[in-house]
């Protein structure tokens, strides 16, 4: 890619400078990056806030999202053109406004007037089309962002190297970008309010490598103060931010590779903010919190889930599936394991999600059928399967889920699967080899998925479609495939109608096919310290509607 606007600017007023003197060195001077426009506000405090389930933060880049525990401070630094608001409808961030063509297919967007980044440089349109380029290309790494965008305009032949640029997004000025979608979408715009479409400054991105993380800033409230690896990531305010300054002095995010010392140290007034949606108070620990004042529970819009591995015997025999499925008592689980702190999913659509209202048919705890779907598969004793492990990531208050499941498949299948448990940070990494390496994966894994954005595709053909990076299972069905597409593309509002019952089939495939086995829904509950204000725990998060409203818990005496 060509050099950024600041760089070619500062080359171009040197060779005016040589011609004309003074004249261009009171140009130069106009051209200088501006001083900051705000400071942050005194006394407002240093929130303090756990990651939990993390020794450290692999990396603070938009293109590469790590984990859920690192999209927080993503979102702290970075934003995009837009963001949702506390009842996930879209709003302008780095754009103040935007227009949409009458057949759906382009979005025209504005950007906020003297937009910078936290170094003050300019973020311009030309730093938004190659920052959405840069996260689909394939030189960045991750196959996601391609899939999550694939209906912009020329993603296709830009991923396979037969276009240099992305066709269908461009700069038509400083402040105006025009994107192109090959069909109209109604979930495009919140898609755009996730962490691979923050606006990111190119150059200082590619060039810092490794480096990034002690330093890294965007168009959002803060960035990067100090990184001590392992230990702690303290973020400033940004004093080039677009909106009023934040009220808090700084946010210090720890490093808790497990929960419960997350809460331990929440008890001994060491973190203000403890839990996420994914990752809140284990079950086990909620009697020592309950009561408190600082405790919020909602109900978290994700799916703890198993994957199967359906490339490799026994679990590409829909039966086995079948089996595995019927075995499992979910509401023993909800009810035994995690003293009813979530609710039973028996499908993959979490509740409040648009489509989740309308029925399917599901699978239900059935030890009979579990038996006798294992003889439909030709073995009259789970003991005759290969050896099969159960791996899920430890210090996210699994351990009695799948002890649990452990002992379901071997009372009523007479399987003995054994468990894995591994750190989040080795977790991960294995999930995604499976989508390229499905041979060397794990057999069965207990995941979870959060809404990135609120709408049945982010849960349906995202997940299982054959096509789709995400689908770590590989799991295939080419009437689901065929339902998703056609859903994917009606974007006309009238529509809508028409559009989730096409999911609702797909959903009642996949889960009559146990593409997945839906396990239960967290009922997420999070600490937040009294005395902080302006935060408001929703089904996107912790979130601060006014980052200018906010301070942090008084010091203790």
């Amino acid at each position: 890619m060509g050099r950024s606007n600041t760089s070619a600017r500062r080359n171009g007023l040197a060779r005016a400078l040589a011609l004309v003197g003074l004249a261009a060195a009171l140009l130069l001077a106009g051209c200088a990056a501006q001083p900051p426009r705000q400071t942050a506000q005194e006394g407002g405090g240093v929130l303090r806030w756990s990651l939990e389930g993390v020794g450290d933060i692999v990396r603070l880049d938009p293109a590469r999202p790590a984990d859920y525990q690192t999209n927080i401070p993503l979102g702290l630094i970075f934003s995009g053109l837009v963001r949702l608001d506390r009842n996930l409808k879209v709003q302008g961030a780095a754009a103040e406004r935007w227009a949409v063509s009458d057949d759906g297919t382009v979005f025209t967007f504005t950007l906020r007037e003297n937009l910078r980044f936290g170094d003050g440089s300019p973020a311009t349109a030309d730093a938004v089309v190659r920052s959405l380029s840069r996260s689909i290309s394939p030189a960045t790494g991750r196959p996601f962002a391609a899939e999550f965008l694939k209906g912009i305009v020329g993603v296709d032949d830009f991923v396979q190297g037969k276009t240099a640029a992305l066709e269908g997004v461009r700069a038509v000025d400083p402040r105006t970008v025009e994107i192109r979608l090959s069909s109209p979408q109604a979930y495009f715009l919140s898609q755009l309010t996730y962490a691979i479409a923050f606006i990111v400054p190119p150059d200082a991105i590619e060039q810092a490598g490794d480096e990034w993380k002690a330093k890294a800033y965007g168009t959002g409230p803060f960035r990067v103060g100090t990184y001590e690896a392992g230990n702690r990531l303290l973020l400033e305010p940004n004093p080039y931010y677009w909106d009023r300054a934040p009220g808090v002095e700084a946010v210090e995010f720890r490093f808790f590779p497990d929960i419960s010392d997350a809460v331990d140290a929440y008890l001994a007034g060491e973190v203000d903010i403890m839990g996420t949606l994914q990752a809140g108070v284990p079950a086990e620990r909620l009697e020592d919190v309950r009561g408190r004042p600082g405790l919020q529970t909602i109900s978290a819009p994700a799916v703890r889930y198993i994957g199967f591995n359906n490339s490799r015997p026994p679990f590409d025999n829909v039966f086995i599936r079948q089996a595995f499925a019927r075995a499992v008592d979910k509401r023993g689980i909800a009810e035994d394991v995690l003293a009813g702190s979530v609710n039973v999913a028996d499908r993959i659509l979490p509740p409040d999600l648009p489509g989740a209202d309308i029925p399917i048919d599901r699978v239900a705890f059935d030890p009979e059928g579990a038996r006798g779907s294992l003889v439909q598969a030709g073995y009259l004793s789970g003991g005759e399967l290969p050896p099969v492990t159960l791996t899920y990531p430890e210090g996210q208050g699994l351990d009695g889920v799948a002890a649990r499941l452990q002992t379901d498949w071997r009372d009523t299948l007479g399987v003995d699967v054994r468990l894995e448990p591994v750190s989040l940070t080795e977790f991960n990494p294995r999930l995604d080899a499976m989508v390229q390496r499905p041979e060397e994966g794990m057999d069965l894994y207990l995941s979870i998925w959060g809404m990135d954005y609120p709408d049945p595709q982010n849960f349906l053909s995202l997940q299982l479609h054959s096509g789709s990076p995400y689908n770590n299972g590989h799991w295939e069905n080419p009437e689901f495939d065929r339902l998703t597409e056609e859903a994917d593309v009606l974007g006309d509002p009238r529509r809508q109608d028409e559009r989730l019952r096409l999911y609702n089939q797909a959903e009642e495939l996949a889960v009559q096919q146990v593409g997945w086995l839906p396990l239960f829904y967290p009922q997420a509950s999070v600490l937040i310290r009294p005395g902080v204000r302006g935060l408001l725990f929703t089904s996107v998060g912790i979130i601060a509607p006014d980052w200018a409203e906010v301070r942090a818990a008084p010091a203790a005496n």
